[in-house]
């Protein structure tokens, strides 16, 4: 089968957009929720946030302070971010009205649906009283909308390029939250502190992996094993190791695709290499950095392979 390299773009990115939506509102609802259990005085500051999504240029361009008044409006309702909720949910949509053809009929509904839903919603959802339901909305319906394209569809081209998009963007939020969220919050000062089980069941359920984390690992929530969860648990599908096996899956029947591959196997490697037990924060973050920059160097490799060049 063939495609437009236009139409395998859109899909790529609606996939992304709508993932991003999902994970950002996951991550905001776990984060409102840790605020509110953990002791008062051992609050984090809500710039943690903006940094997991790597948008402080933006923000401070824009905001003085972290405030959470200021950060949720950055993360839910403002439309020039390309990290906010508001702004993916019209990416995605945008993406969908432009594909309709090759996705499910009903896809597009559920898309504009949505993006409705966020329109008129979003800005009233930034107070806490109206936080809870607009984010546990977002993350359903995205769930409900991919559920519905992964279901429906023949596994094509339009499928792989989906899911090229999709579990990029997973692999990259899941090392974003590893990175800036375990870091910032849980340095080697607060190694010990009461509130470390709290913080690290908060970074489960960002990630929507705390229920298989008991399951699979056990109640005790530890530093280490959470770590080791998240990059290389090859049966969960929001782990680093799920996410790079399914785009190698995703990958392999399609043409032109031996430098995506070799960028891809260059991460697989690092991974298997990896032992949650022998590193320190340090060296953590620095193995995080090389996999998010091998990451990075996928999409470019992604886009440059099978996508046009910008018009102009």
């Amino acid at each position: 089968m063939t495609m437009l390299s236009r139409v395998a773009e859109r899909l790529f990115w609606m996939a992304r957009y709508l993932e991003r939506a999902e994970d950002t509102a996951r991550l905001t609802q776990a984060y409102t929720h840790l605020v509110m259990d953990i002791p008062e005085g051992s609050e984090p500051g809500w710039d943690i946030l903006v940094n997991i999504l790597d948008a402080a240029p933006m923000y401070t361009s824009r905001f003085r302070v972290y405030s959470e008044q200021n950060v949720l409006r950055f993360l839910i309702a403002d439309p020039d971010n390309s990290s906010s909720i508001h702004h993916s949910i019209v990416a995605a949509r945008e993406n969908v009205r432009t594909t309709r053809d090759v996705l499910p009929e009903e896809a597009w509904e559920h898309v504009n649906e949505l993006y409705h839903y966020s329109r008129e919603t979003s800005e009233s959802s930034i107070g806490r009283r109206n936080r809870h339901a607009f984010l546990e909305q977002v993350y359903t319906r995205c769930q409900m909308i991919n559920g519905l394209i992964i279901s429906t569809l023949c596994r094509d081209h339009a499928y792989r390029f989906i899911k090229l998009g999709h579990l990029l963007e997973r692999a990259d939020m899941t090392t974003r939250v590893i990175d800036v969220g375990a870091g910032a919050l849980l340095g080697e000062e607060n190694a010990k502190s009461p509130v470390t089980p709290l913080v690290w069941a908060s970074l489960l359920r960002s990630l929507s992996a705390m229920g298989t984390y008991r399951r699979t690992i056990g109640p005790l929530i530890e530093a280490d094993a959470v770590v080791d969860f998240m990059f290389c648990e090859a049966s969960l599908p929001r782990s680093v190791k799920f996410c790079l096996d399914g785009i190698r899956k995703e990958l392999t029947p399609l043409h032109n695709n031996k430098e995506a591959l070799r960028v891809l196997e260059s991460s697989r490697r690092k991974l298997t290499r990896f032992n949650a037990d022998e590193t320190q924060p340090e060296k953590l973050h620095q193995f995080i950095d090389r996999l998010q920059l091998n990451l990075n160097t996928l999409s470019d490799s992604i886009c440059e392979t099978w996508f046009p060049p910008p018009q102009g």
